[in-house]
């Protein structure tokens, strides 16, 4: 078919472009809104029409040079063409739009976004490793952009620096050892202090590799871990028992334990800011009873407990509780605690059996937390609620109930910018009682 020239309207929630031409609706990568482009029409997959930009023929003012050599391809980042005011600009409006169009709730104020550094702040990532003898051998890297294939990374701009500088030597260590065709991922992690690696393997590894990882491990002052199965089968290299990694809240004079594997906010900066917030909006006092529901090792049930509030963290996973309960007993924090129910399939009466809460906090998966907003917040009812979303659509959803159904009023509701250069949106909303 022959190209076609068409402006582009708007940007999906992932940030593919949204143009109209020849009465159909085509989704175009790599451009932007308002600016005129020649595109070359596509198969429809997935139920939509997908389009190949061929030339921007008049750019928009937001453009800029993308930083980064494997934009494009790499399938890590998706607006780095999109100047940093106007990616915070756009989550902000992908937001809104759900809350209104799908929610069916105005905002009482909309929030400054929380941000923090444009580059090098991801503290944790999951890589993935191929051997390709076509591309050279070994591939260490995110997925390609829509597609199945590894990008093979010597640096990565968003990574921790102190993670992106080890891509060069993972990809020696690992077409050194023996089984490398049969480890498909590493997993990376970086506390205030340490970094820490696990490496996923489908077979035995030889005592030769191990030791190869030993060697790599102590050149680069990192620890190394081998995975076979599932999370329990996580094993340092060794000798010695590696450093266990921490990241701090400095505000709150705490710090938090976590291991390789764990679920964390991956960007330290923003996630200080955005439980700040959240401990400014719940204004915690000694005579408050806080629930912090998908608590996980407690990121915002020990600094909210350390006002003298009791707060009761509860998650689905039994050694994420035993984490928080560890990390409040490190921290010396005596009025948190910490429980395991499953929030999504669990019997939730049990929370309002538990006694009354007046205020809540909820930092639920990108699922959203629809059975809690649903059958525990009528029974509860507590005055406010922070609710923290990684997932617009899902939070709108809850937002319906709450409004709509469970008497209250979303007084605010603003974007955190938690993954800049790529199109995740994170956000807060602040629900009160009406």
């Amino acid at each position: 078919m022959d190209e076609l020239r068409a402006r582009v309207e708007d940007l999906t929630h992932d940030g593919i472009g949204v143009v109209k031409a020849n009465d159909r609706v085509y989704f175009v990568d790599g451009v932007l809104p308002d600016e005129l482009i020649s595109f070359k029409p596509g198969k429809k997959r997935k139920g939509k029409f997908e389009g190949k930009s061929t030339k921007i023929l008049e750019a928009s003012s937001q453009r800029v040079e993308a930083e980064c050599e494997y934009f494009g391809i790499c399938g890590g980042c998706a607006l780095q063409h999109l100047d940093s005011s106007s990616q915070i600009d756009y989550k902000e409006k992908i937001l809104i739009d759900n809350l209104t169009r799908i929610g069916k709730v105005s905002v009482g104020e909309v929030l400054s976004p929380l941000r923090g550094d444009m580059w090098n702040y991801r503290r944790k990532a999951r890589l993935g490793i191929k051997n390709v003898f076509k591309k050279g051998g070994i591939l260490v890297g995110f997925r390609e952009r829509q597609s199945s294939f590894i990008t093979s990374l010597q640096r990565c701009k968003t990574l921790d620096i102190r993670i992106s500088d080890l891509l060069p030597g993972l990809h020696q260590l690992i077409t050194g050892l023996s089984n490398n065709s049969r480890i498909p991922q590493i997993e990376v992690a970086a506390g205030d202090h340490r970094v820490a690696l696990v490496l996923r393997h489908l077979e035995s590894i030889s005592q030769a590799d191990i030791e190869r990882l030993r060697e790599y491990a102590a050149i680069n002052d990192v620890d190394f871990f081998t995975q076979s199965k599932g999370p329990d089968s996580v094993m340092p290299v060794g000798p010695a028992m590696p450093i266990p990694l921490r990241y701090s809240h400095e505000q709150f004079d705490i710090e938090l334990e976590f291991s390789p594997l764990d679920f964390i906010q991956v960007n330290a900066r923003v996630n200080q800011l955005m439980v700040k917030q959240a401990y400014d909006f719940l204004e915690p006092v000694a005579s408050d009873r806080i629930l912090d529901l998908f608590c996980g090792l407690g990121n915002f049930t020990l600094p909210l407990a350390t006002s003298g509030a009791e707060v009761i963290g509860v998650e689905g996973d039994n050694y994420l509780v035993s984490k928080g309960r560890y990390n409040a007993e490190i921290n010396q924090i005596e009025r948190a605690s910490f429980e395991k129910l499953d929030l999504h399939a669990g019997d939730l009466s049990v929370i309002a059996d538990s006694g009354k809460f007046n205020k809540m906090v909820i930092d639920p998966p990108r699922s959203g937390a629809f059975q809690v907003i649903q059958d525990v917040i009528p029974k509860i009812q507590p005055e406010r609620l922070v609710y923290v979303s990684c997932n617009p659509a899902t939070l709108a959803r809850d937002a319906d109930v709450m409004v709509n159904h469970n008497d209250y009023s979303l007084t605010y509701a603003g974007a955190i910018d938690m993954f800049p250069q790529t199109a995740h949106v994170e956000s807060m909303a602040v629900f009160d009682r009406s």
